[in-house]
């Protein structure tokens, strides 16, 4: 082998030994794996009846007052009314009566929507079994807290009467006071069935409209006629859960067997033979 032959050999050997000693014996780097991104599963859908706007408590509905809103139809909840089940639910609920205040967008139930083409307003929204009453009040606010009374306040009934025993004994005009009914409902004051009108809370007119059971009514019916009634307001953390009825602070054992007597505007109790 010639010397030129020898030259090259040692420069190739030199030249390779050299690059293993810059590349620091590393292995050779993995090309990176891309991982595709999968879809996001597709959400089934359904629409639910909600306020298009708000709607006050007693107000007669349009169908400009209704909207559907898209809901998941696994999230939506017990007792909304879906389209998929009533598609006609828009037109079929035009002329109800709300039970509720609705804000808007807020779901709708069956339950808070009444119709009654062949009733009022009152008997509508009245529960199963109950009566409404109206008492006389003063419009001034002396026998209903100050004014202070509102539509849906929880209040107790009280009556204010003259005791003829008393003045019969010689003891004058004496007069006695006594709650006859408890956590009793305002439905109305005057024709005001709203807590508020125009954003600001107002009492209008000079009754009461109550929410009572028959005997309850009957109750109320005598006390105004032989004395008068006054409404005292009761704190809401005192308020009957709703649906909660009315109570009288007299027991009932023996009530059936007791008659209420009216002689010249006088009550008088006498137990039944």
């Amino acid at each position: 082998m010639n010397i030129a032959r020898l030259g090259v050999l040692g420069v190739a050997v030199l030249a390779g030994g050299v690059a293993l000693y810059l590349s620091g014996g590393q292995k050779p780097v993995a090309p990176a794996v891309v991982e595709l991104v999968k879809p996001a599963p597709q959400i089934e859908m359904d629409e639910v009846l909600v306020a298009a706007k708000e709607i006050g408590f007693g107000a007669v509905i349009g169908e400009q007052d209704l909207n559907w809103q898209q809901w998941p139809k696994n999230s939506v909840p017990f007792g909304l009314i879906r389209k998929s089940e009533k598609p006609t639910a828009i037109a079929d609920y035009k002329g109800a009566v709300a039970r509720g205040t609705f804000v808007p967008n807020e779901p709708l139930r069956p339950e808070k929507l009444i119709k009654g083409q062949n009733a009022g307003f009152m008997s509508a929204i009245l529960p199963q079994g109950s009566r409404a009453v109206a008492i006389n009040i003063d419009s001034g606010g002396a026998t209903t807290a100050g004014g202070f009374i509102l539509p849906n306040d929880r209040v107790d009934i009280v009556r204010t009467y003259r005791d003829e025993e008393a003045a019969k004994a010689g003891g004058g005009d004496t007069f006695n006071s006594e709650t006859i009914l408890t956590n009793v409902r305002v439905l109305a004051i005057g024709q005001n069935i709203e807590e508020r009108r125009n954003g600001e809370k107002v009492v209008v007119g000079s009754n009461a409209t109550l929410e009572l059971d028959p005997r309850q009514a009957e109750m109320i019916i005598l006390a105004q006629r032989v004395g008068q009634l006054s409404l005292v307001l009761r704190a809401m953390v005192d308020s009957a859960k709703p649906g909660e009825a009315a109570t009288s602070p007299i027991p009932d054992a023996g009530a059936d067997k007791n008659l209420t007597i009216v002689r010249f505007g006088v009550p008088s109790q006498v137990r039944a033979k």
